[in-house]
């Protein structure tokens, strides 16, 4: 019985391991191409991958030194939060925020595949 029950429940890792949704983050000017699970954020594909994604706060979303441009698939990623919205805010200013384009790698949440602008990013 204990042999099912092992077999059973490696079968459904395996079929959660199948059944993981990816999406494809380009990484401009050096063109990076960087798989994302649904739902991680971009720094931390980034670094899951082995790139080096710039910070200072390491991934606490009180700086802006992840901060990105979202060139393509703004859609694709969580609506910012407040505390993100507030940080870009002080940092950027209000006029920053108006594309909706600027966010914070360590905040933002990929949900399709995207193209974003970030100088600094490097195999680590």
């Amino acid at each position: 019985m204990a042999g099912a029950i092992r077999q059973e429940t490696e079968g459904t890792e395996t079929a959660a391991k199948l059944a993981l949704v990816t999406h494809t983050i380009r990484v401009l000017p050096d063109g990076f191409l960087i798989e994302a699970e649904d739902g991680q954020t971009i720094m931390d594909a980034a670094h899951d991958a082995g790139y080096y994604w710039p910070t200072t706060c390491g991934g606490q979303g009180i700086c802006t030194s992840c901060t990105c441009v979202v060139e393509e698939g703004v859609a694709n990623l969580d609506t910012a939060g407040r505390s993100e919205h507030r940080t870009l805010a002080e940092e950027r200013g209000e006029a920053a925020l108006r594309s909706g384009r600027l966010r914070l790698a360590c905040q933002a949440r990929v949900h399709g595949d995207i193209v974003v602008t970030k100088r600094g990013v490097r195999r680590e």
